[in-house]
């Protein structure tokens, strides 16, 4: 019941203020988020990196209302691209965008998120990386998918993610599943309504079960973005039927979320890329963290009754 609540409250800026505001806080988010500068974050895929582990870097910051929140979104992933570039990580670390930080949800947002957006793909290409689309809510969907075709006509390892608790990511998957697509599978992290998602655990998990085949058996590299040891362990077992290699998809998990886990798939020759929040807009993130497992509001609550 609580889950609800919590994504609700992450666009609440009254929320936003009292949570901000707790003393506890930053503290708790730093398990969460690597920091809140650019540096901070270059160390962490340092970190990272030595573990063995590669990276997806999101500079965080969504639903702008002004275009040049946009600009600066876009000037702070430049900055980050050159940033790997100098420091040789660009084969390790790539960068996760929300088209919503570029403008999609201004007024002509579709084309200022594209116009935004694609300086930055051109920078990771010349880092040695890429940049995959994060996915939002079900109303940007097509917007989303419309800029990932347009920016792959010249960068086609620009990856996308689908949430399989929407009804219509089954055929974006069949839609995505090309050669040289990569498309990472989530089940999704935002308050949607019936009419266009699953409700209940057991179907989105079901839908997750058939998007995976989907991707699996396709011609792409899918990218499972999932902490469920049951999701881990049917990924392994549909990559021994459908014949793929350990470099030929990957496990993503988010920075300070069963680290452990990381570590023995890694150990186990698994691709291993972690998702590395950073930057000072950090609640949305941090409120869609605790909603997703009630592990993590726990972790909170604990920390909120210690430091009374």
């Amino acid at each position: 019941m609580l889950g609800p609540v919590l994504l609700a409250a992450s666009r609440s800026d009254r929320m936003r203020k009292i949570v901000a505001a707790a003393p506890v806080t930053k503290p708790v988010v730093n398990r969460f988020v690597a920091g809140e500068q650019l540096d901070d974050a270059v160390g962490a895929v340092q970190d990272l990196d030595a573990r063995g582990m590669e990276v997806t870097l999101d500079f965080l910051g969504e639903d702008i209302t002004d275009p040049s929140e946009a600009l600066r979104t876009r000037d702070n992933y430049l900055r980050l691209a050159e940033a790997l570039k100098d420091a040789g990580l660009g084969p390790r670390a790539e960068m996760s965008v929300k088209l919503s930080a570029f403008g999609q949800a201004l007024t002509g947002g579709h084309d200022i998120a594209l116009a935004n957006i694609r300086p930055v793909v051109e920078a990771a290409a010349a880092a040695n990386t890429t940049v995959t689309l994060d996915m939002e809510d079900h109303t940007t969907v097509d917007s989303t998918l419309a800029i990932l075709e347009e920016l792959r006509r010249e960068h086609p390892q620009t990856g996308a993610v689908v949430q399989s608790y929407l009804f219509r990511t089954e055929e974006d998957c069949h839609q995505l599943a090309t050669s040289g697509s990569r498309v990472r599978l989530v089940k999704g992290a935002y308050k949607e309504p019936a009419t266009v998602a699953f409700q209940d655990k057991r179907e989105v998990d079901r839908a997750y079960v058939r998007c995976l085949k989907i991707l699996m058996a396709g011609e792409g590299y899918p990218m499972i973005g999932s902490h469920d040891p049951r999701m881990i362990a049917i990924t392994q077992e549909m990559a021994r039927r459908f014949g793929r290699k350990l470099d030929e998809y990957e496990f993503q998990m988010l920075y300070g979320i069963r680290e452990s886990e990381q570590e023995r798939l890694v150990a186990e020759g698994h691709r291993m890329r972690v998702y590395v929040p950073y930057g000072t807009d950090w609640y949305g993130y941090f409120m869609r963290r605790l909603a997703e497992r009630p592990a993590n509001l726990a972790f909170f609550l604990r920390s909120l009754v210690s430091r009374g």
